[in-house]
């Protein structure tokens, strides 16, 4: 069985939709449907964030072994108001919260977690949501990133990369249209990929 047909598995005995996985853990659902049909590998932030959804062990989901109930003390992490240009997230002093991550998932790199603001990525994202982050300046097309345009305050957004340049896209819009900035104005600009959303966690 491969990790997809694992995934699969997994989603059909909890009855839930691929779409209901995918917004859970802030995936494109599109990426979803290839894992799970073996179209595309299971990245291993990836495997983190489901076996964390469905409660199973990494190794589970990459390897087939056994699946159990992991029990592991997690990793605290800030929950911030805002990211802004030339601040670095330790410095930041609008703390909210703290939420915590599986130590599997802290191993993969360094995080934090950000308060959606607005009404942009509704109803996917609701305001007071909270999203974590994996800071990296990078991201694969279609990835939900944390995107600073401009030296402004962070925006989180759908990118969408092009050859000429990319495309930042709302859930909502009727709030915020698909805006796209050419290579020229991201360099000068500029706009800045500062990580991308592995996990959505709804406020109740």
């Amino acid at each position: 069985m491969t990790s997809g047909q694992r995934i699969t598995k997994l989603r059909k005995e909890r009855d839930l939709q691929q779409k209901e996985v995918a917004a859970a853990i802030g995936m494109n659902r599109i990426v979803l449907n290839r894992i799970e049909l073996g179209k595309r590998p299971l990245r291993d932030d990836e495997a983190v964030a489901l076996a964390d959804f469905f409660h199973v062990t990494t190794d589970y989901l990459l390897k087939g072994v056994t699946a159990q109930p992991r029990d592991k003390k997690g990793v605290r992490i800030p929950v911030l108001g805002r990211v802004v240009a030339g601040i670095p997230i330790e410095a930041v002093e609008e703390i909210l919260d703290y939420e915590e991550i599986t130590p599997e998932l802290a191993a993969t790199g360094e995080f934090f977690a950000l308060k959606i603001r607005g009404h942009s990525m509704e109803p996917r994202m609701m305001e007071g949501d909270v999203v974590i982050v994996r800071r990296q300046d990078d991201v694969d097309s279609g990835d939900v990133a944390i995107v600073l345009v401009n030296g402004n305050e962070a925006t989180v957004k759908r990118v969408k990369k092009q050859p000429e340049g990319i495309t930042l896209i709302a859930t909502n819009t009727s709030v915020y249209e698909p805006h796209f900035y050419s290579n020229k104005e991201i360099a000068e600009l500029p706009v800045r990929i500062l990580g991308r959303v592995v996990e959505l966690r709804g406020k109740l």
